[in-house]
C-alpha cells in the first residue's frame, strides 16, 4: 500500500527550505557589504542574536499561554543551552571566516555539510545504512554528486553566456573570485574559519533532533537557543572587542545588516530549520546546501553584474541531479517504513475499544456459546 502523497510533508518543505537558503545567502551578501564598512563580525553577531530574543520572547509567551506546551525540566533545558553555544560557536566562526573572504567561498565551503552531516547521523545512527537498499544507494549517491557539482559550479569557468554590464557601488560589488591562484594568507584563514563552523553547523543539526525528541516544542526551542547564543556571543564580544567605540552602530547598512539578520536569520531561518530537522531529519535538510552556490552565482548574475560562464550552468545541472537523487532516496525511504509499519501490525496498533470489545467477547461463555450454536 503506497504513502498517500502529502503537500505538508512532500512539497512544503522542498519550498520552504529553497527559499530559506535564498534568505541566507541574502544576508550573508548584506552582512559582507557590512563588515567593508567597518563594522565589526563579533559585535554583529551579538546584536543580531539580541534583536531575535527580544522580538520572539512575547511569541513564545503567547504561544505558550495559548495551548498545551510540554514541560521544561533541567535537562530539557541543559540540553538546549549546549545547542545554543554550538550554534553560536559555529555562526561566530562562519561570520569570522566570510569577513576575511567572501560569501562565494563561504557558500563553495558550504557545501561539504552534506558529507559531514551524513557521517555524523551515521555515526549517531540516525540514519539506516543499508548497501542494497535503493534509498540509501540514492542519498549516498545524491550527496556525493550534489558536492561535485558545487565544486565544478566553484572552480570551473568555462567561456561567458552572458557578461554583466553593470556594476553597484562598492562595498556592495564583490569581485570575481579565483580560489585555486589565490595566494593571500587570509584566504587559508578563512578557510580553517569556514570548516570548522560547518562542522559544528552539522553537529549542531544532530543535537537539535535529539532535542526535539524529548521536547517537540519549536518556538520555544528557538527562544532557549537564542537566548543562550545572545549570552554567549555577548561574553565573547566583551573579550574579544574591548573598545567600546566598536558596539556604536550608526543609521547605516550596518544597523540594516543587524536588524535585518536578527529577524530573517536568527529568528525566522532558525525557526524554519527547527520545523524541518524535526519534519524531515538532519540529512534532508542539508541536503539543499548546495544550492547556496548557485543561488550565489544568480544573484552576482541578477543585482551585481557579474558575469555568468558556461561552468555556472553545468554545476547548477549536476547538484539539481544530486539534490533530486537525494529527495528521491529519503521519499523512498519514508513509503518503505510506511508500507512496513502497515505490515507488521502489533498489539499496540489496535484500537482500545476493539481490543476490549475482542476480550470481553472471549470472557463471556453465554455469548460464545450462541455463537457456536448458530446453524
Amino acid at each position: 500500500m503506497a504513502r498517500r502523497w502529502s503537500f505538508y510533508k512532500d512539497l512544503l518543505p522542498v519550498v520552504v527550505i529553497i527559499g530559506n537558503e535564498c534568505n541566507d545567502m541574502g544576508l550573508l551578501t548584506l552582512f559582507k557589504a557590512a563588515t567593508l564598512q567597518g563594522m565589526n563580525y563579533h559585535v554583529f553577531v551579538a546584536y543580531a542574536y539580541a534583536v531575535a530574543t527580544i522580538i520572539l520572547l512575547p511569541v513564545t509567551i503567547f504561544h505558550r499561554r495559548s495551548r498545551v506546551a510540554p514541560p521544561l525540566s533541567f535537562s530539557i533545558i541543559s540540553k538546549i543551552v549546549l545547542l545554543g553555544v554550538i550554534g553560536s560557536s559555529a555562526q561566530m566562526l562562519v561570520y569570522a571566516g566570510t569577513s576575511y573572504s567572501s560569501p562565494t567561498l563561504a557558500s563553495s565551503i558550504c557545501n561539504l555539510l552534506p558529507a559531514f552531516t551524513f557521517i555524523l547521523a551515521v555515526t549517531f545512527r540516525m540514519e539506516k545504512i543499508a548497501a542494497k537498499s535503493r534509498s540509501t544507494q540514492a542519498k549516498v549517491m545524491g550527496s556525493i554528486i550534489s558536492i561535485a557539482g558545487a565544486f565544478v559550479l566553484t572552480l570551473y569557468k568555462g567561456p561567458s553566456i552572458i557578461n554583466g554590464h553593470y556594476h553597484l557601488p562598492l562595498p556592495l560589488q564583490q569581485q570575481p573570485i579565483n580560489i585555486l591562484n589565490s595566494e593571500d594568507a587570509s584566504w587559508v584563514i578563512a578557510g580553517i574559519l569556514l570548516i570548522a563552523g560547518y562542522v559544528l553547523t552539522s553537529l549542531w543539526c544532530i543535537v537539535q533532533v535529539e532535542v526535539l525528541k524529548v521536547f517537540p516544542d519549536e518556538i520555544t526551542t528557538v527562544f532557549l537557543y537564542d537566548v543562550t547564543a545572545t549570552i554567549t556571543t555577548t561574553i565573547v564580544c566583551l573579550f574579544s572587542v574591548p573598545n567600546t567605540s566598536a558596539w556604536k552602530i550608526g543609521l547605516n547598512i550596518s544597523l540594516i545588516s543587524i536588524v535585518s539578520s536578527g529577524i530573517f536569520g536568527k529568528l525566522m531561518s532558525n525557526v524554519v530549520y527547527t520545523w524541518a530537522v524535526h519534519l524531515k531529519g538532519p540529512v534532508y535538510v542539508i541536503s539543499f546546501k548546495p544550492l547556496q552556490i548557485v543561488i550565489a552565482v544568480a544573484m552576482g548574475v541578477m543585482f551585481l553584474g557579474d558575469t555568468l560562464h558556461f561552468g555556472s550552468i553545468v554545476g547548477a545541472t549536476i547538484i539539481s541531479f544530486g539534490l533530486y537523487a537525494v529527495l528521491w532516496g529519503k521519499a523512498t525511504e519514508e513509503i518503505e517504513e510506511d508500507v512496513g509499519s502497515l505490515e507488521s501490525p502489533t498489539t499496540e496498533n489496535v484500537p482500545l475499544l476493539h481490543s476490549y470489545r475482542t476480550k470481553t467477547s472471549d470472557k463471556n461463555p453465554v455469548r460464545n456459546y450462541c455463537k457456536t450454536s448458530k446453524p
